[in-house]
């Protein structure tokens, strides 16, 4: 049975930095593109940054651009996501997902799967 699952999550400090980790099991990571996703109180779900299987293509939302790095480690079949200099409207629920599509579309209907979430808080 295919699954996700993140970890990582905690409350933070305004700058500090944080890796989460998205463990798979039941597939590897090479066959599919990964995706961040984050959800915040009372906002809807956004796309954060995609990684392509493809090419390595990479993209990042606007809002995390230079602070984000998704990457994957192929031996433990792990994506993370490191976030730098966190920021209090950083917080959210952090989501990895999975997607046979060939795009980085970050549109929640083209992921196939997803992990139950991870909780990032930043406050000072």
């Amino acid at each position: 049975q295919l699954q996700l699952m993140e970890s990582g999550g905690r409350l933070m400090q305004p700058g500090e930095s944080l890796r989460l980790s998205c463990a798979a099991s039941g597939t590897t990571f090479n066959y599919w593109n990964v995706g961040w996703f984050r959800q915040a109180p009372g906002k809807e779900r956004e796309g954060v940054s995609c990684l392509r299987q493809s090419n390595g293509y990479t993209y990042y939302a606007d809002s995390v651009q230079g602070r984000f790095t998704i990457s994957r480690d192929d031996v433990k079949n792990t994506v993370y996501l490191q976030m730098n200099s966190l920021k209090p409207e950083d917080t959210a629920i952090y989501y990895c997902a999975i997607t046979m599509s060939p795009y980085c579309s970050m549109t929640e209907e083209a992921w196939n799967y997803w992990g139950q979430g991870t909780q990032v808080t930043v406050s000072s």
